[in-house]
């Protein structure tokens, strides 16, 4: 056999083994996602919760990704229970969610966790093909499991919150070696017997609210996956003996308990306790949290969220018995129009409880536990009409994707800025972590017009990964026609970058309803950033406008 045809046969095998290669990869990916929908106890359809994690063949979610003209045109979630009012209402349980422990078992790893939702972790991870190298890695997760707010208490609870098993440490240091050097000084609450003055809600030593002593565990353990990972598993990330601080940087919002997450999140990465840089912007204009002003943005929530959306007053309507039940037994009065214009309140304050192994709250009677007691069916049902809000909120309404990318608008700028910066060369940190909060998360996934929204829970993650494809060269093959890699890519959408993204939620490629999405398992990074760019604008330069309605949504 000539020379010429030898390579040539060499050159198939090759290419044949890269596609059996994807062609494993999405059966992986398939065979995970199933299996976390069996752990819930439910079967592998669309219409579910774990459906968003489905996979097609790698090669047709890239061409389905990649299509010439981006849509940027808002599409309705998935039906399924969660955003479907009778069910929620109606239904029992709660879609085999779990709410009352951070262990989720390793056979149901996936399994949507309230208290500690799965992440990305070696056991479940599934690597790309050879072909793609990872080039950049940027996070953004809800912080961990912690008390209650302050505003979601009852007022009067019927037990006290002690966090006497953790400090929260204030103080500041000089960094000049030779100056003096502070105490670390913790804040340790207590109840003076003198002071006559009693708060209302919830009593003891805790902040409310803070990351709990568990919540500072599972962010230890957070980190901790993340490395094994990004170092262990794919090489990504430095050693620990390295200058790993060259190439990673982790950012907080104003809220002092994204601060606290990070400081064990970063602990269970590197395994240090030395000090370390979080950046945080200022004040009112924070980009993560988000704090920025945009009266259009919220002017479109607080529409959803009011009676002129009839889904959202036919959903208060229906609930008024709830309510009244729970009115009854927790003391809130009927006219506290923060316990009543949603189930936020209520879902906060009960799966807080439950999260700590608290016992659900009793009526009290001359300052007494009675027997009158939420329920766990009562506290199901919150729960699911909290799921139900949600979808509402940042999917199901038709105005969801104009109210987050305003409000959101300026953080995916800034995501779409850091990719940028990658496929110019530019150098800058490979691995960025944001450490925010529930109203973060949701707004991003609503960007990205998740075909199945649930509310974020503690530690829910959002990851986007940065490949670059090797070997994607067109010029001549080895005997002066195409090479078999060049012919094999060029039916497909995904050769018309060098640059792909895979954006993975819950740990595995997240589904988006937007058909210029799709499954986002290796989107053409061009397309990607086009989206984001119709949407918010290259620097963010549409969304002053478009905030302050100069500019049409």
């Amino acid at each position: 056999m000539p020379l010429c045809e030898q390579r040539q046969v060499v050159v198939l095998v090759a290419a044949a083994c890269c596609a059996f290669a994807s062609v494993l990869y999405s059966v992986s990916l398939r065979g995970r996602v199933d299996a976390a929908a069996a752990n819930m106890g439910l079967p592998p359809m669309n219409n579910r919760w774990p459906s968003s994690l489905l996979a097609s063949s790698l090669t047709a979610a890239a061409a389905a990704a990649a299509a010439q003209n981006i849509d940027l045109g808002w599409y309705p979630p998935s039906g399924t229970s969660i955003n479907n009012l009778t069910a929620a209402l109606n239904g029992q349980g709660v879609y085999g969610f779990i709410f009352n422990t951070s262990d989720t078992p390793d056979e149901q790893y996936g399994t949507y966790n309230w208290c500690n939702m799965p992440h990305v972790r070696r056991s479940e991870y599934v690597k790309p093909p050879a072909e793609y190298e990872l080039k950049y890695v940027e996070v953004i997760q809800r912080h961990h499991k912690r008390t209650p707010y302050a505003s979601n208490a009852f007022p009067v609870e019927p037990y006290r919150w002690n966090c006497d098993d953790q400090g929260l440490y204030y103080y500041g240091r000089p960094f000049d070696g030779d100056a003096k050097q502070p105490v670390e000084g913790f804040w340790k609450g207590y109840i003076s017997s003198v002071n006559p003055f009693t708060p209302s809600g919830w009593i003891g030593s805790c902040q409310f609210p803070q990351i709990t002593s568990g919540g500072l565990d599972d962010s230890w353990v957070h980190g901790r996956d993340l490395y094994e990972v990004y170092h262990d598993l794919l090489g990504f990330l430095p050693g620990r003996g390295e200058d790993w601080r060259a190439k990673v940087a982790y950012r907080v919002t104003q809220n002092v308990i994204t601060s606290q997450v990070a400081g064990m999140l970063v602990s269970g990465m590197w395994q240090t306790t030395e000090s370390v840089p979080l950046m945080i912007q200022a004040a009112n204009v924070d980009s993560l949290e988000p704090q920025y002003s945009c009266s259009v943005g919220s002017r479109l929530f607080n529409t959803i969220k009011s009676s002129s959306n009839a889904d959202w007053q036919n959903h208060l309507d229906a609930a008024a018995d709830l309510f009244g039940h729970l009115d009854s037994l927790s003391g809130v009065p009927p006219n506290d129009s923060g316990f009543h214009e949603s189930f936020d309140h209520y879902f906060d304050n009960l799966s807080a409880r439950q999260c700590h192994a608290k016992p659900l709250p009793c009526k009290l009677e001359n300052g007494t536990n009675s027997t009158a007691c939420i329920d766990q069916a009562t506290a199901d049902t919150v729960y699911r009409l909290g799921q139900w809000e949600y979808s509402q909120i940042y999917r199901d309404a038709p105005t969801s994707l104009a109210a987050s990318s305003t409000t959101y608008g300026i953080w995916v700028a800034e995501l779409t800025e850091h990719l940028r910066g990658v496929i110019a060369g530019k150098e800058a940190p490979i691995y960025l972590h944001n450490l925010a909060h529930d109203g973060s998360v949701s707004r991003l996934l609503s960007i990205l017009q998740i075909d199945i929204m649930v509310w974020p829970g503690m530690g829910s993650e959002i990851v986007f990964e940065m490949y670059e494809r090797k070997g994607n060269a067109t010029g001549p093959g080895p005997c002066g026609s195409p090479s078999v890699r060049a012919r094999r890519a060029q039916p497909s959408r995904r050769s018309q970058g060098e640059f792909f993204v895979r954006v993975l939620f819950g740990g595995q490629p997240l589904k988006s309803s937007s058909p210029s999405l799709g499954l986002m398992d290796m989107v053409p990074a061009e397309t990607l950033l086009a989206y984001f760019d119709g949407l918010v604008g290259e620097n963010a330069s549409l969304v002053v406008g478009k905030c302050n309605g100069t500019l049409a949504l």
